[in-house]
């Protein structure tokens, strides 16, 4: 009884100290990446992407309502959700390793446990489940609305139920404990598939605690059959059901008349009727084993019924709507992630392979007025060059070049099985899983993106043994994401993984096989073709949670060490505080100030801007997760700026996107969109290539909109196979201006109207026009400046259409305004429309807090720090151009005001350093040299540790930094000198020759 008391009361303490470490470095506001969705949906109860979070998505609601009212604090409210359900991870691990340690040290279930062992055990737990509470990735989550927090608790029930079930197997009715995970693990798809991962390890307790005669041979069966379960879930239930159901609702509706779903409804009442049926036979026989399945499966159908959700809501037509999943076709495709593409897993094709032929597999059916229509059928290709377990095999972009530049392999060489594995060892499993792992408990240099080299400082682990300001950048050792933790939660876990695989071999044995199915596994499965978007460290945290159980029952093995010399109280007391001091405390000091978010608003207040940088009823067109989802969010939660219509790029490749853009939203009106659905509908236009008829000079875009749209066959080229399809036949387009127009619907001011241009004309920048690219030429074509247009700043010009020369940045936004083009500008992407600017950012804009927030992350210091310098950099240039050098100077103040000191790169420093140069000569000679400092700092930085590399014979070694670094060394003596400013000229002088000296070997070599 004293056991259990203490077991629960400690249990809750980790969950205390957890939730209150959570809940003091939570952001404040929505968080970049998937966090803005989630929270949107949650709030709203709309449908989120691919695959969906239903359950996430209805617990995100009822914490929302937490905000009673105050929707500013709506995300505050749904990250304390990930805050709580993240206490509550750390509460069941600590369960979790109490409960193995027990079987450790416990000789028999029922014997009374001695003080010292009580002691240990439940020190054991407090490192254990202290230390994962601390670790980076784990924390990272426990802070933002996202999924993987609620999905770690998960995984955290579900292990820790068997080990409840394994305690109790031989009393009546423990079998309940089976059928509670598998209720928890069918909730848990409507969070995140990782949960799914368990259940090998969960086949594993179960067959050593029931199996009769356990042996080597027969483990390996029960580890295959726990495999079978997870593909029977993962591919059977959460797959097939909906596909076989899909199928059901084709004969349904197209055969039999009927309506949408009910097919799909009838094979679900089959469903019912069998798991019933099963039951009742199981029971009325006395078949246990096949009772505990059908109920198993029965429970998991009831978690995985939240799905019902996606459909559901679909139907409503809610604003955020991804893929309008509202029949049983699109939902299957939508659960299995279709529009993602699918990578090759055992057999496939190399980077290099040529298509050699191809085959027609599936029909693709969408949904129709009344019927399901053909709209298509999938094609198959075969490929020349392929392998087994392929790795090696996107030919996407940038991806072969990184191959070879990975593997140094020559251009021309093709890769070999040996080069496949390489990558796949190198790369997939050390660079993308290794290394994430070592982050988390042995130490860390920064949040800096390391997936491009294995070696050198940025995104790369280290001990931190040794390491100081003579052998690396002060960048580094006093940035807020340098965390050494000298490798002491690593020794402490591998000391405790051998003691356990010493004493418990069937234990550890079932926590490898979680540690492995939650890790490599992944890596295996996912198959990740090359550089990913983001660092990936947050897809293996159920692997870092089944190190962490390890890292617990370090503290027995440190123990058993220390009873040679102490008494066993002793020992206890002992490993138990050496162990805190190497794990959670050191890990609590060194990661803080990594993760204390609490005055961060960067992502709200970057979205913000885009917003208000915007003219009234704009169409805002963005691309990419960190340029939308922040948007989202505070459109959909906050109203901030409801009038302007939110259009994702990459979204509008779709039907389904296109056809809601053609609805009202909020107080958004439909998007000046007139082609019919069935113009644009999967399988009608999804390509259309050019085809250069030699038209002399530009075509106006309405006729290239009405010809590329035609239905006349006299129109359409004629392909081999018989079939039709439109061509764009110019890419030279025209636009004729309407100054009325224009004036009418205030796109310019009555004193610019000199500065209008008869026509736009612009040349289409890609030799094919896809749905994207057919949507924006029907909104051009249609919209005569009744609404303006506009593009994030940060979207790729490949995305902008050639039409670069008539945008205009006010702020965060490019405005499309049809000035006369100015080609004598370098940049054309830094023009702008100067007092509409000036006013949005002197007085609509906020800047998140950048210079008092106590941690900025990855994407506020390398995404947002340096849009923000080069928008105040292009309105202070601007400004001077049209006349305004007071204004000019009220804007460098302005960015002193508002934007940290902080240099992080070439980029930024060569901003800076112009803004220093703008600053002397508007006679702002102190913030000229406070820049100017800033960028020398930096520099010499850099230089320093250059230097230190070059002394020792490293590859790290960069020419190419020190080149750059003496440049701009000299640019800043020039701008210094020309300005009069004599002593930090003569500092910089002197510093100039001091590195030419140091560096005169490299430099004369390169002469």
């Amino acid at each position: 009884m004293q056991y259990k008391k203490i077991n629960n009361l400690l249990g809750w303490l980790c969950f205390a100290i957890a939730s209150v470490t959570y809940i003091l470095t939570l952001e404040p506001s929505v968080s970049f990446w998937d966090c803005g969705e989630f929270i949107s949906c949650a709030y709203r109860l709309q449908v989120a992407h691919q695959p969906g979070c239903p359950v996430f998505a209805m617990l995100g609601k009822a914490f929302s309502l937490l905000s009673f009212g105050n929707n500013a604090k709506v995300p505050y409210f749904t990250n304390m959700m990930s805050a709580f359900a993240s206490g509550a991870t750390i509460m069941f691990l600590f369960w979790t390793i109490t409960a193995l340690a027990k079987k450790m040290l416990q000789e028999k279930a029922d014997e009374a446990i001695e003080q010292s062992r009580l002691m240990l055990i439940m020190g054991a737990g407090l490192v254990g489940a202290l230390a994962f509470t601390y670790t980076d990735t784990f924390w990272f989550s426990a802070v933002e609305t996202i999924v993987f927090a609620m999905s770690s608790l998960c995984t955290a029930i579900v292990f820790w139920a068997i080990l409840k079930w394994d305690a109790h197997a031989d009393e009546p009715g423990a079998d309940r404990w089976i059928v509670f995970i598998a209720y928890v693990i069918g909730l848990s798809i409507g969070i995140h598939l990782l949960n799914l991962l368990t259940i090998p390890a969960i086949a594993l307790v179960y067959y050593f605690r029931r199996g009769k005669n356990v042996n080597a041979g027969s483990a390996i069966g029960a580890f295959l059959i726990g495999a079978l379960i997870l593909v029977f879930v993962q591919y059977g239930i959460r797959g097939y059901t909906i596909k076989i159901a899909a199928y059901f609702d084709l004969f349904f509706v197209n055969s039999l008349g009927m309506g949408f779903w009910s097919g799909a409804f009838f094979f679900f009442l089959i469903i019912v009727a069998v798991l019933a049926g099963g039951i009742w036979y199981s029971i009325k026989y006395k078949k246990p084993l096949l009772n505990l399945a059908f109920l198993c499966i029965t429970f998991i159908y009831f978690g995985y019924s939240s799905f019902a959700y996606i459909p559901i809501r679909a139907s409503a037509n809610t604003n955020l709507d991804n893929s309008h999943p509202d029949n049983a076709f699109i939902l299957y495709g939508y659960l299995n992630r279709i529009q993602y593409g699918e990578n090759p897993l055992l057999f496939g094709q190399y980077f290099d392979a040529k298509v050699i032929d191809q085959t027609e597999g599936n029909i693709i059916y969408r949904k129709g007025k009344t019927k399901y229509e053909n709209a298509g059928k999938k094609q198959n290709y075969v490929y020349d060059h392929t392998t087994f377990l392929p790795r090696m095999y996107s030919n996407d972009g940038q991806d072969p070049q990184f191959y070879r530049q990975w593997l140094q392999m020559g251009e021309g060489a093709a890769p070999t099985f040996g080069d496949n594995m390489k990558w796949l060892f190198s790369w997939q499993i050390y660079q993308m899983y290794v290394r994430y792992f070592l982050w988390n408990f042995v130490g860390r240099y920064n949040d800096a993106d390391g997936q491009q080299s294995s070696s050198g400082i940025d995104g790369n682990w280290t001990t931190g043994i040794g390491n100081s300001e003579k052998n690396l950048p002060k960048s580094v050792i006093h940035g807020t994401t340098y965390t050494p933790l000298f490798a002491l939660p690593l020794i402490i876990g591998v000391l405790g993984c051998v003691y356990h695989f010493q004493r418990k071999k069937r234990d550890a044995l079932v926590v490898l096989l979680l540690f492995f199915f939650t890790g490599i596994a992944i890596v295996l499965y996912v198959n990740q073709p090359s550089i990913q978007p983001r660092e990936r460290d947050y897809s293996y945290v159920g692997s870092f949670y089944a190190f962490a159980i390890w890292i617990g029952l370090g503290v027995i093995a440190l123990a058993e060490l220390l009873r040679v010399k102490v008494s066993p109280k002793g020992a206890a007391i002992g490993a138990t505080a050496v162990c805190l001091l190497a794990g959670p405390v050191l890990l609590a000091k060194e990661e803080w100030k990594a993760h204390d978010r609490s005055t961060k608003m960067t992502p709200h207040d970057m979205a913000y801007n885009y917003l208000i940088s915007c003219p009234p009823n704009a169409i805002l067109f963005t691309y990419g997760d960190n340029d939308t989802y922040s948007l989202w969010y505070d459109q959909e939660v906050e109203g901030i700026r409801p009038d302007v219509r939110i259009v994702n790029l990459s979204l509008f490749t779709g039907d389904w996107y296109i056809r809601q853009m053609q609805n009202k939203m909020n107080e958004s009106a439909p998007l000046p969109i007139t082609m019919p659905f069935d113009k644009y509908k999967e399988g009608v236009r999804d390509v259309i290539y050019f085809d250069d008829k030699k038209i002399p000079g530009p075509v106006e875009i309405k006729d290239i909109f009405d010809f590329i749209t035609s239905d006349d066959r006299r129109m359409m080229d004629q392909y081999q196979s018989g079939d039709f399809g439109n061509y764009l036949p110019t890419k030279n387009f025209k636009m004729t201006i309407n100054p009325d127009d224009v004036l009418k619907n205030n796109v310019i001011t009555p004193d610019q109207k000199d500065k209008l241009a008869t026509e736009m004309t612009w040349k289409f920048t890609s030799n094919y026009i896809t749905k994207e690219n057919l949507a924006m030429i029907d909104i051009l074509a249609h919209n005569n400046w009744v609404r303006p247009i506009c593009f994030t700043t940060t979207i790729g010009q490949e995305n902008l259409v050639g039409l670069q020369p008539y945008l205009y940045k006010e702020g965060f936004a490019y405005h499309l305004i049809p000035f006369k083009p100015d080609s004598a500008v370098k940049d054309q992407m830094g023009k702008i429309n100067s007092m509409v600017m000036y006013n949005n950012m002197m007085n609509k804009f906020k800047y998140g807090n950048f210079k008092t927030a106590k941690y900025l992350d990855h994407e506020s210091t390398t995404m947002f720090f340096p849009v923000m310098i080069s928008t105040f950099l292009d309105l202070t240039q601007g400004l001077i151009k049209d006349g305004h050098p007071d204004l000019a100077l009220k804007v460098l103040h302005k960015y002193d005001q508002e934007m940290p000191e902080m240099t992080n790169g070439l980029e930024v420093a060569d901003r800076k350093t112009i803004l220093a140069q703008i600053s002397y000569h508007l006679h702002d000679a102190a913030l000229g040299n406070k820049l100017a400092n800033q960028v020398d700092g930096y520099i010499t930085d850099q230089l320093n540790y250059n230097y230190y590399l070059m002394q020792n014979n490293s590859g790290e070694f960069s020419q190419r930094d020190v080149q750059n670094g003496l440049y701009f060394l000299n640019g800043l003596i020039s701008i210094t000198g020309e300005s009069n400013e004599t002593a930090l000229n003569n500092r910089l002088k002197a510093q100039f020759k001091d590195y030419e000296t140091k560096f005169g070997s490299i430099l004369q070599r390169q002469q």
